[in-house]
Protein backbone atom coordinates (compact mmCIF):
# COMPACT_ATOMS: atom_id res chain seq x y z
CA UNK A 1 0.00 0.00 0.00
CA UNK A 2 1.53 3.37 -0.78
CA UNK A 3 0.76 6.72 0.79
CA UNK A 4 -1.15 8.13 -2.05
CA UNK A 5 -3.62 5.03 -2.50
CA UNK A 6 -4.27 5.36 1.44
CA UNK A 7 -4.98 8.80 1.28
CA UNK A 8 -7.05 8.75 -1.88
CA UNK A 9 -8.89 6.74 -0.05
CA UNK A 10 -10.36 8.89 2.47
CA UNK A 11 -13.59 11.44 2.12
CA UNK A 12 -13.73 14.58 3.27
CA UNK A 13 -17.22 15.50 4.67
CA UNK A 14 -18.36 18.76 4.81
CA UNK A 15 -21.76 19.46 6.15
CA UNK A 16 -23.86 22.03 5.27
CA UNK A 17 -20.78 24.35 4.40
CA UNK A 18 -21.86 27.97 3.86
CA UNK A 19 -18.68 29.78 2.60
CA UNK A 20 -17.34 29.32 -0.92
CA UNK A 21 -13.83 30.80 0.53
CA UNK A 22 -14.15 27.94 3.09
CA UNK A 23 -14.98 25.34 0.55
CA UNK A 24 -12.40 26.32 -1.68
CA UNK A 25 -9.59 26.30 1.29
CA UNK A 26 -10.25 23.30 2.17
CA UNK A 27 -10.15 21.79 -1.44
CA UNK A 28 -6.51 23.46 -1.50
CA UNK A 29 -5.49 21.78 1.57
CA UNK A 30 -6.30 18.60 0.58
CA UNK A 31 -4.18 18.63 -2.43
CA UNK A 32 -1.12 19.71 -0.42
CA UNK A 33 -1.90 17.13 1.70
CA UNK A 34 -2.58 14.34 -1.25
CA UNK A 35 -6.50 13.34 -0.30
CA UNK A 36 -8.80 14.18 -2.82
CA UNK A 37 -11.74 13.05 -2.32
CA UNK A 38 -14.42 15.83 -1.09
CA UNK A 39 -17.96 15.36 -0.79
CA UNK A 40 -20.68 18.34 0.11
CA UNK A 41 -24.19 17.98 2.15
CA UNK A 42 -26.30 20.61 1.36
CA UNK A 43 -23.62 23.46 0.78
CA UNK A 44 -25.40 26.54 1.67
CA UNK A 45 -23.56 27.98 -1.04
CA UNK A 46 -22.02 27.59 -4.49
CA UNK A 47 -18.91 25.02 -4.86
CA UNK A 48 -18.38 26.30 -7.75
CA UNK A 49 -18.49 29.83 -7.52
CA UNK A 50 -15.66 32.47 -8.18
CA UNK A 51 -15.04 32.95 -4.56
CA UNK A 52 -14.13 29.08 -4.27
CA UNK A 53 -12.31 29.05 -7.28
CA UNK A 54 -10.09 31.80 -6.37
CA UNK A 55 -9.03 30.27 -2.77
CA UNK A 56 -8.81 26.82 -4.09
CA UNK A 57 -5.72 28.01 -7.22
CA UNK A 58 -4.44 24.92 -8.87
CA UNK A 59 -6.80 22.26 -6.37
CA UNK A 60 -10.13 23.48 -8.84
CA UNK A 61 -10.02 19.82 -9.93
CA UNK A 62 -11.24 18.49 -6.52
CA UNK A 63 -14.00 21.02 -6.37
CA UNK A 64 -14.96 20.06 -10.01
CA UNK A 65 -15.11 16.78 -8.67
CA UNK A 66 -16.84 16.73 -5.53
CA UNK A 67 -19.70 14.86 -4.62
CA UNK A 68 -23.28 17.14 -3.63
CA UNK A 69 -25.78 14.98 -1.44
CA UNK A 70 -28.60 15.94 1.08
CA UNK A 71 -28.09 13.55 3.69
CA UNK A 72 -25.05 12.26 5.96
CA UNK A 73 -25.67 8.97 4.96
CA UNK A 74 -25.65 9.22 1.67
CA UNK A 75 -22.02 10.40 1.74
CA UNK A 76 -20.83 7.88 4.31
CA UNK A 77 -22.10 5.29 1.43
CA UNK A 78 -19.19 2.76 0.75
CA UNK A 79 -17.26 4.03 4.06
CA UNK A 80 -16.08 0.95 6.67
CA UNK A 81 -15.01 4.01 9.41
CA UNK A 82 -16.12 7.58 10.11
CA UNK A 83 -14.80 9.85 12.25
CA UNK A 84 -16.18 13.27 13.50
CA UNK A 85 -14.90 16.27 14.48
CA UNK A 86 -16.23 18.51 17.38
CA UNK A 87 -14.94 21.51 19.74
CA UNK A 88 -17.00 20.77 22.56
CA UNK A 89 -17.57 17.71 24.84
CA UNK A 90 -21.34 16.21 24.53
CA UNK A 91 -24.10 15.35 27.03
CA UNK A 92 -23.25 11.60 25.73
CA UNK A 93 -20.56 8.96 26.21
CA UNK A 94 -18.32 9.56 23.16
CA UNK A 95 -14.62 9.76 24.20
CA UNK A 96 -12.96 12.70 22.26
CA UNK A 97 -9.63 11.62 21.01
CA UNK A 98 -6.74 13.94 19.52
CA UNK A 99 -6.45 14.11 15.80
CA UNK A 100 -2.74 12.14 15.98
CA UNK A 101 -4.57 9.37 18.09
CA UNK A 102 -7.68 9.35 16.05
CA UNK A 103 -7.30 9.83 12.86
CA UNK A 104 -4.45 7.18 11.83
CA UNK A 105 -7.67 4.62 12.17
CA UNK A 106 -8.72 5.95 8.70
CA UNK A 107 -5.69 4.05 7.14
CA UNK A 108 -6.78 0.63 6.49
CA UNK A 109 -4.65 -2.27 5.37
CA UNK A 110 -6.95 -2.66 2.02
CA UNK A 111 -7.78 1.09 1.23
CA UNK A 112 -10.98 0.71 2.39
CA UNK A 113 -12.80 4.11 1.73
CA UNK A 114 -12.88 5.99 5.46
CA UNK A 115 -14.34 9.24 6.00
CA UNK A 116 -13.89 11.99 8.46
CA UNK A 117 -16.66 14.73 8.86
CA UNK A 118 -16.94 18.12 9.69
CA UNK A 119 -20.17 20.97 10.74
CA UNK A 120 -21.26 23.29 9.59
CA UNK A 121 -19.51 26.98 10.51
CA UNK A 122 -21.76 28.45 12.66
CA UNK A 123 -22.47 25.54 14.52
CA UNK A 124 -20.57 22.40 14.05
CA UNK A 125 -22.12 18.83 14.36
CA UNK A 126 -25.32 18.39 16.12
CA UNK A 127 -26.01 15.16 18.31
CA UNK A 128 -28.29 13.78 15.88
CA UNK A 129 -25.44 14.16 13.30
CA UNK A 130 -22.45 13.12 15.51
CA UNK A 131 -24.43 9.65 15.36
CA UNK A 132 -23.28 8.72 11.83
CA UNK A 133 -19.79 8.57 12.97
CA UNK A 134 -17.70 5.57 14.95
CA UNK A 135 -14.93 7.91 16.70
CA UNK A 136 -15.07 11.45 17.86
CA UNK A 137 -11.91 13.97 17.69
CA UNK A 138 -10.91 17.29 18.98
CA UNK A 139 -8.52 19.76 18.00
CA UNK A 140 -6.96 20.88 21.29
CA UNK A 141 -6.66 24.68 21.25
CA UNK A 142 -6.88 27.37 23.86
CA UNK A 143 -9.93 27.78 26.12
CA UNK A 144 -9.65 31.42 25.55
CA UNK A 145 -10.96 30.94 21.90
CA UNK A 146 -11.13 27.51 20.97
CA UNK A 147 -13.60 28.35 17.67
CA UNK A 148 -11.30 27.01 14.59
CA UNK A 149 -12.59 28.33 10.79
CA UNK A 150 -13.75 25.03 8.72
CA UNK A 151 -10.65 25.13 6.49
CA UNK A 152 -8.10 25.32 9.18
CA UNK A 153 -9.66 22.52 11.09
CA UNK A 154 -9.63 20.51 8.11
CA UNK A 155 -6.02 21.81 7.15
CA UNK A 156 -4.46 20.60 10.64
CA UNK A 157 -6.47 17.18 10.36
CA UNK A 158 -5.09 16.70 6.62
CA UNK A 159 -1.76 17.56 7.74
CA UNK A 160 -1.93 14.39 10.28
CA UNK A 161 -2.80 12.20 8.00
CA UNK A 162 -0.02 12.97 5.68
CA UNK A 163 2.78 12.98 8.41
CA UNK A 164 1.58 9.28 9.46
CA UNK A 165 1.94 8.41 6.30
CA UNK A 166 4.71 10.26 4.54
CA UNK A 167 7.02 11.35 7.68
CA UNK A 168 10.00 13.65 6.53
CA UNK A 169 12.99 11.68 5.71
CA UNK A 170 15.96 11.00 8.10
CA UNK A 171 19.26 12.30 7.10
CA UNK A 172 21.78 9.59 5.44
CA UNK A 173 24.13 9.88 8.18
CA UNK A 174 21.61 10.75 11.15
CA UNK A 175 22.73 12.36 14.24
CA UNK A 176 21.99 11.20 17.92
CA UNK A 177 18.68 12.50 18.33
CA UNK A 178 17.69 11.28 14.98
CA UNK A 179 18.84 7.89 15.74
CA UNK A 180 17.02 7.52 18.88
CA UNK A 181 13.68 8.71 16.97
CA UNK A 182 10.53 6.37 16.59
CA UNK A 183 10.43 4.40 13.59
CA UNK A 184 7.63 5.16 10.80
CA UNK A 185 4.20 4.50 10.85
CA UNK A 186 4.74 2.71 6.98
CA UNK A 187 7.89 1.03 8.06
CA UNK A 188 5.79 -0.62 10.90
CA UNK A 189 3.40 -1.65 8.86
CA UNK A 190 5.90 -3.15 6.93
CA UNK A 191 7.40 -5.21 9.79
CA UNK A 192 4.13 -6.02 10.73
CA UNK A 193 4.30 -4.52 14.48
CA UNK A 194 1.34 -1.48 14.11
CA UNK A 195 -1.49 -2.40 16.59
CA UNK A 196 -4.86 -3.65 16.39
CA UNK A 197 -7.85 -1.48 17.42
CA UNK A 198 -8.40 -3.91 20.08
CA UNK A 199 -6.38 -5.04 23.48
CA UNK A 200 -5.06 -8.14 21.57
CA UNK A 201 -3.57 -8.69 18.64
CA UNK A 202 -5.91 -10.49 16.29
CA UNK A 203 -4.08 -13.34 13.94
CA UNK A 204 -3.12 -13.25 10.27
CA UNK A 205 -5.62 -15.05 9.19
CA UNK A 206 -8.31 -12.77 11.36
CA UNK A 207 -7.17 -9.44 10.23
CA UNK A 208 -7.47 -10.78 6.70
CA UNK A 209 -10.95 -12.06 7.29
CA UNK A 210 -11.86 -9.25 9.03
CA UNK A 211 -10.44 -6.56 7.40
CA UNK A 212 -11.99 -7.86 3.52
CA UNK A 213 -15.27 -7.65 5.16
CA UNK A 214 -15.92 -5.34 7.53
CA UNK A 215 -19.90 -3.61 7.05
CA UNK A 216 -20.09 -0.44 4.96
CA UNK A 217 -21.81 2.49 6.98
CA UNK A 218 -24.16 1.93 4.65
CA UNK A 219 -24.79 -1.53 5.70
CA UNK A 220 -25.01 -0.57 9.51
CA UNK A 221 -27.41 2.44 8.80
CA UNK A 222 -29.84 -0.19 7.04
CA UNK A 223 -29.35 -2.35 10.06
CA UNK A 224 -30.15 0.92 12.80
CA UNK A 225 -32.77 1.94 10.69
CA UNK A 226 -34.29 -1.67 10.80
CA UNK A 227 -33.92 -2.16 14.61
CA UNK A 228 -35.25 1.14 15.28
CA UNK A 229 -38.25 0.28 13.52
CA UNK A 230 -38.53 -3.24 15.54
CA UNK A 231 -38.27 -1.22 18.89
CA UNK A 232 -40.54 1.03 18.46
CA UNK A 233 -43.40 -2.28 17.45
CA UNK A 234 -42.69 -3.93 20.50
CA UNK A 235 -42.30 -0.83 22.36
CA UNK A 236 -38.88 -0.68 23.99
CA UNK A 237 -38.66 2.50 22.48
CA UNK A 238 -40.91 5.18 22.22
CA UNK A 239 -40.56 8.14 19.70
CA UNK A 240 -39.51 10.72 22.65
CA UNK A 241 -37.31 7.76 23.79
CA UNK A 242 -35.87 6.99 20.51
CA UNK A 243 -32.96 8.87 19.58
CA UNK A 244 -31.36 8.70 22.88
CA UNK A 245 -30.92 5.02 23.28
CA UNK A 246 -30.80 4.62 19.73
CA UNK A 247 -27.54 6.59 19.69
CA UNK A 248 -26.23 4.05 22.94
CA UNK A 249 -27.14 1.27 20.73
CA UNK A 250 -24.92 2.66 17.73
CA UNK A 251 -22.40 3.35 19.95
CA UNK A 252 -22.32 -0.34 21.71
CA UNK A 253 -22.31 -1.75 17.90
CA UNK A 254 -19.80 0.83 16.48
CA UNK A 255 -17.01 -0.05 19.31
CA UNK A 256 -17.41 -4.11 17.80
CA UNK A 257 -16.91 -3.01 14.19
CA UNK A 258 -19.11 -5.92 13.26
CA UNK A 259 -18.30 -7.99 9.81
CA UNK A 260 -20.99 -7.71 7.07
CA UNK A 261 -22.27 -11.03 7.59
CA UNK A 262 -22.83 -10.19 11.34
CA UNK A 263 -24.93 -7.55 10.25
CA UNK A 264 -26.96 -9.81 8.16
CA UNK A 265 -27.02 -11.92 10.94
CA UNK A 266 -28.47 -9.23 13.09
CA UNK A 267 -31.39 -8.33 10.37
CA UNK A 268 -32.02 -11.70 9.86
CA UNK A 269 -32.78 -11.89 13.74
CA UNK A 270 -35.06 -8.48 13.44
CA UNK A 271 -36.73 -9.91 10.12
CA UNK A 272 -37.90 -13.73 12.35
CA UNK A 273 -39.15 -10.76 15.27
CA UNK A 274 -41.13 -9.16 12.85
CA UNK A 275 -42.41 -12.57 11.39
CA UNK A 276 -43.39 -13.89 14.66
CA UNK A 277 -44.95 -10.25 15.20
CA UNK A 278 -47.05 -10.76 12.31
CA UNK A 279 -48.07 -14.35 13.26
CA UNK A 280 -49.50 -12.74 16.89
CA UNK A 281 -51.40 -10.18 15.20
CA UNK A 282 -52.64 -12.74 12.73
CA UNK A 283 -54.04 -15.21 15.43
CA UNK A 284 -55.24 -12.34 17.58
CA UNK A 285 -57.59 -11.29 14.77
CA UNK A 286 -58.94 -14.55 13.97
Amino acid sequence: MSAAEALAAIRIVLVAPAGPLNIGSVARVMKNFGLSQLVLVTPQCDPLGSEALQMAVHADDILRSAQQVTTIPEALVGCECAIATTARTRGFDAPLQRPEVALPTLITPTNALTALIFGPEDRGLSNEELTYAQAFTKIPTTDTYSALNLAQAVAICCYELHRTLCPIAQPTEPSSSAASSPPSFLALKAQGSIPSLQNSPPSDKQTESKSTNIATLDELEGYYQHLETVLLKVEYLYPHTAASRMRKLRQLLNRAVPAANEVALLRGMLRQVEWALSRCSNKGSN
